[in-house]
């Protein structure tokens, strides 16, 4: 019970204080959240993106945790196709329920998360963490994974619904993000260090604020958002990513032979709530905001008991 209470304390209840203070500022301002988004896409994310994947250490045999998190895209995509078939979704609804069963928080929940269940007990031995790098290095790349796939074919998504394909392209390609990868790449492959440059302590700064930033733009576009609990296709959503998302992985653990720390790791990567992003991306779309809003607070309110759950299935099902 005492992990209930940290995760709540430590994660969930602080997301939510961020949240307010955008809902509130927002309230009393009438602050503008199309400006909030573009400073979140061209500057925040880009760098959050770059960095991370500058400094980490993609081995090679943490491939299969590649194929993993890939799998659960397509997957996912596929149940959400059915889905917005058999509810009969127009194509912007139909988008933006695949975004938000897709994309998960991996940022601001996934790694301290992660951090949290590896850097205590039972996984503390003599004062040492022996299992935390290894299950860092496993969420860094769903991060990874996740952080590529939203701001490239979650704009794509969002971009449908009130454009053409090549038109959807087209504001992909004008997304920072998308060249902070391959640059990053780039330079890792030369051996370049740019960490004792001034544009790398530039570079963390924007990193470090990519979280706050995206709460609180959340909580500005909470304001500005039409309620409806009794919506049954945000009740849906919320349901897939909580409760089908984890039962989803666990079969691709299996699957792919993922043991141990690995398959704990990747299997709470899973089970985090809907990505802060996807509601903010569909804000700069204007698409389906209000649903992705509360498809986002929902679930990340819901998570509060759901991850408890899988953290205890996760140590349970694959011992170390």
């Amino acid at each position: 019970m005492s992990i209930f209470f940290h995760i709540l304390s430590h994660n969930i209840i602080p997301i939510f204080l961020l949240i307010s203070l955008g809902f509130l500022l927002s309230k009393k301002f009438d602050l503008h959240i199309f400006s909030l988004s573009k400073l979140m896409f061209y500057l925040f994310v880009p760098a959050f993106i770059f960095v991370n994947l500058y400094t980490t250490d993609l081995k090679v045999s943490m491939l299969k945790v590649l194929l993993f998190g890939v799998l659960m895209l397509i997957t996912n995509d596929m149940i959400a196709r059915i889905i917005a078939k058999f509810r009969k979704y127009d194509l912007g609804l139909t988008n933006a329920f695949k975004n938000s069963i897709m994309f998960n928080n991996s940022g601001n929940i996934g790694v301290s998360l992660i951090t949290l269940v590896f850097g205590s007990a039972p996984f503390v031995i003599d004062g040492k963490m022996p299992y935390l790098n290894e299950a860092i290095t496993a969420q860094i790349i769903i991060l990874v994974i996740q952080n590529i796939s939203v701001n490239t074919l979650g704009f794509f998504n969002a971009g449908r619904a009130n454009s053409s394909k090549g038109d959807s392209v087209k504001t992909i390609l004008k997304m920072p993000s998308i060249y902070a990868i391959p640059l990053a790449l780039f330079l890792k492959s030369i051996q370049l260090d740019i960490t004792t440059t001034p544009l790398w302590s530039t570079l963390e700064y924007l990193k470090n604020g990519l979280v706050p930033m995206a709460l609180i733009t959340l909580g500005v576009q909470l304001s500005k958002t039409n309620f409806d609990l009794k919506n049954v296709d945000v009740h849906l959503s919320v349901f897939i990513k909580l409760i089908i998302g984890p039962l989803l992985a666990l079969s691709y653990i299996h699957l792919l032979g993922l043991t141990g720390v690995v398959a704990q790791a990747v299997f709470i990567a899973h089970a985090v709530p809907t990505a802060v992003n996807t509601a903010l991306i569909a804000v700069e779309c204007d698409s389906c905001s209000d649903f992705a809003s509360q498809a986002v607070m929902l679930s990340t309110l819901f998570s509060a008991i759901t991850l408890t759950v899988a953290i205890y299935a996760a140590q349970f099902l694959f011992p170390v």
